[in-house]
């Protein structure tokens, strides 16, 4: 049989296979409605485990394949279950209320929370999202929840991850704690400079101040000085670079902007300091009330699966059976338990795309916890 016999083949059986998948997945909607009057639950792994032996035993030597394809099978029967189901959720409920008020343009002006002084990168991404913004700033990251949760200010701009140093942990824990909504982020270029009093040299330095996540943007450099320089963490960048302009200490200097160096009278020295010239840090913008704006289209989720094997395979399952790009995924033990394990998820979607709303609210019935960050615009 030559080719062009073989494919006409495959046609004629992607036919059949196309009218059994769509007779399939009528019978998972009897199945639906039929567990909608006894309260059953989608998953049934014994039922699927069942199937499982019996296909792997039929398939032979492509029991690997048919493995595979029958757990694909499994994830889209369950979302489509999911979706005619539609059995009350928290996170749905919450979600619906949200989109009953609507946002069609975000704010330009407010009150805006920033952690640190000005020159900050987080001063310069809420002047971004918040052209007319009137910046308010506080020394800790909890402190800007804390006005955003008390009411003193509208939103608060935060950094929520780096490009090459990671996710910014103490924000994720805040967010767990203080329930805020995500309603806005922005992706910014970040230039470290290190940051000296006029007359100083790379010779004479003899203590380097920085944030935390600056200082590991700068590893490399930093660990090309280890033993012959002293490092010092900030609680900011701007707030090193200003310690360091009204010290009387010419043998300090402060990994910062350039723009902080001019605002507080420093100077660069041009040295190559970043591990990455393409260093971007993503800054989120917080508020007390859920709220979706026009053109959300991230969704971020912190998660928390059963500890049981194939529970986090279940949850990716229904993001690829709705066709869901994931763009973050990052796993965050869990204090207190033996190697366990909570999970940072940001996908592409808007909760008014088809069915994602019903696969948030069965994410929240089968797993052990899941907040939902917000729906969310990321310029």
């Amino acid at each position: 049989m030559d080719l062009k016999d073989i494919r006409e083949r495959i046609d004629e059986t992607d036919d059949k296979l196309i009218e059994l998948f769509c007779e399939r997945m009528d019978l998972a909607a009897e199945v639906a409605a039929a567990k909608a009057d006894t309260g059953k639950a989608v998953l049934d792994k014994s039922r699927e485990r069942e199937i499982l032996a019996r296909i792997r035993d039929a398939a032979g030597d492509k029991a690997r394949y048919a493995d595979s394809l029958y757990n694909a099978l499994f994830a889209l029967s369950r979302s489509y279950q999911d979706t005619l189901l539609a059995r009350p959720s928290r996170i749905a409920d919450e979600i619906r209320a949200a989109l009953e008020t609507p946002h069609d343009v975000f704010p330009q002006s407010g009150t805006i929370a920033c952690q640190g002084v000005e020159g900050g990168y987080s001063q310069v991404a809420a002047d971004r999202m918040f052209p007319r913004g009137n910046l308010v700033y506080f020394e800790s990251f909890e402190a800007v929840f804390a006005a955003v949760e008390s009411g003193l200010c509208q939103f608060g701009v935060l950094p929520i991850e780096n490009s090459s140093n990671g996710s910014v942990r103490p924000v994720y824990d805040l967010l767990l704690q203080h329930g805020a909504h995500i309603v806005r982020s922005e992706r910014l270029f970040v230039n470290h400079e290190l940051l000296v009093k006029p007359g100083t040299t790379l010779e004479d330095i003899r203590e380097i101040r920085s944030h935390e996540q600056a200082l590991g943007q700068c590893s490399r450099f930093i660990e090309g000085l280890r033993g012959k320089v002293g490092i010092v963490k900030s609680t900011n960048t701007a707030e090193a670079v200003k310690e360091v302009a009204e010290s009387d200490d010419a043998g300090l200097a402060a990994i910062g902007s350039s723009r902080s160096g001019e605002l507080y009278g420093l100077v660069p020295l041009n040295v190559p300091i970043q591990n990455s010239e393409n260093n971007y840090t993503r800054f989120i913008c917080i508020s007390r009330e859920p709220a979706i704006y026009a053109g959300a289209n991230r969704i971020s989720l912190i998660l928390t699966c059963r500890h049981e094997p194939g529970s986090l395979y279940r949850v990716m399952g229904k993001f690829a059976a709705l066709g869901v790009n994931l763009l973050k995924l990052e796993s965050y033990p869990i204090i207190g338990k033996d190697f366990e394990f909570m999970f940072f998820f940001d996908l592409e979607a808007s909760v008014l795309d088809d069915g994602i709303v019903e696969m948030l609210g069965a994410l929240e019935r089968e797993t052990e916890s899941l907040v939902f960050l917000g729906n969310y615009s990321e310029m």
